[in-house]
């Protein structure tokens, strides 16, 4: 767009685009996973003592199959407290969310932000071309926002 300052035609800037900030610059990639047979016991260790509160579970193929929560343990824990067992032997394929909401690793950050407040979920297993990539979590999501309190949204 050409603009006219007292008879002199001036050009108009062209304004960058702003860059998307995606899922794949914020989400963890080291991922701790489970098996379907591992037990709620080696859960609950690995979870306490890596201070995380779920990871994705894989098939022997490392195919994405489910996702297990401190809150899924819980089921395992009570049952236990009820039959006055001091080891949760529970199966992982027992006690693991199945119905899995998935995120792209290229779905912009407020995008993924906004599917936390609709799904309700700590977690989103991140896929590309079906392929376990990631996994984005709530803190990552908060932690990351500060940092752009100067970027243009």
């Amino acid at each position: 767009m050409v603009k006219s300052f007292q008879g002199v035609r001036m050009a108009e800037p062209k304004k960058a685009p702003i860059p998307q900030i995606v899922v794949s610059e914020h989400m963890s990639t080291n991922l701790v996973t489970f098996t379907p047979d591992d037990t709620i016991d080696k859960v609950l260790e690995v979870l306490t003592r890596r201070k995380i509160s779920g990871a994705p579970v894989v098939d022997e193929s490392g195919a994405l199959i489910g996702v297990i929560s401190e809150v899924d343990c819980l089921k395992e824990i009570i049952k236990g407290k009820y039959t006055n067992t001091p080891k949760f032997p529970g199966k992982v394929a027992e006690h693991m969310s199945t119905d899995l909401v998935t995120i792209s690793p290229d779905l912009s950050l407020f995008d993924a932000a906004s599917k936390f407040l609709k799904y309700k979920i700590r977690r989103f297993p991140v896929l590309k071309d079906g392929k376990l990539v990631g996994q984005l979590s709530l803190s990552d999501v908060i932690r990351a926002f500060p940092r752009l309190k100067d970027t243009t949204w």
